[in-house]
């Protein structure tokens, strides 16, 4: 893989701060979907795609948080989702996603800060690649939990070894525990970055969310 790909997915992962992860991903916005595609072989999408697809009617109101360019809206219109609002704190990102024609509406937001969604707006949530180096922490598991409908579905990709470091872990049993959501599903670790990441590691996560 080129060198430059490598370094431009590092340089992102290094953020400081939301800010300065924001004008990465502006800047990083119109090569993107070829970066992955091409030098990567970023499956993620699909594989969460097919996973809420078997839990989730295509008639839902779907929110993508972290929609990045909208590979995940592709993925879901495949599986005849039409209801998808695209969230991303990248304007850049939102433009190219805009441009795919799979969202109802496209939002400008920060995930892991408090969201601009009445609470139970949709009856599912899917985010991918979001719970990784650099970007959205545990504490975003609260936000998508109020704005997803009793007996909805949040569906996310994490990466194994943020999961077992970053406090997910903790998180996911907390809220387990506390009876606010409960697991329906878990994929075994695949490798969502074949080409450009081997070594990386994700899983996807499927729970329901309990009734109030």
């Amino acid at each position: 893989m080129n060198k430059k790909n490598q370094d431009r997915v590092q340089w992102v992962y290094s953020s400081k701060n939301n800010s300065e992860l924001t004008q990465r991903y502006d800047e990083w916005a119109k090569d993107y979907d070829r970066d992955l595609s091409e030098f990567f072989g970023w499956i993620a999408p699909k594989t969460a795609s097919a996973y809420l697809a078997k839990y989730v009617h295509p008639d839902s109101i779907v929110l993508d948080a972290g929609a990045g360019t909208g590979l995940v809206g592709l993925a879901l219109a495949e599986h005849g989702f039409q209801n998808l609002t695209a969230m991303d704190l990248s304007e850049g990102m939102l433009k190219e996603a805009r441009d795919k024609n799979v969202y109802k509406k496209l939002d400008q937001m920060v995930l892991g800060e408090p969201l601009g969604y009445e609470t139970d707006s949709f009856d599912a949530v899917i985010s991918v690649g979001v719970m990784t180096l650099g970007h959205a922490g545990p504490e975003s598991f609260e936000e998508l939990l109020r704005i997803t409908k009793p007996q909805g579905h949040i569906v996310f990709t994490i990466r194994t070894d943020v999961y077992l470091k970053n406090g997910f872990k903790e998180k996911q049993k907390e809220m387990e525990s506390k009876k606010l959501w409960e697991v329906v599903d878990v994929s075994d670790e695949f490798h969502p970055l074949p080409t450009g990441e081997p070594e990386v590691l994700h899983q996807v996560w499927v729970y329901r969310v309990l009734n109030d």
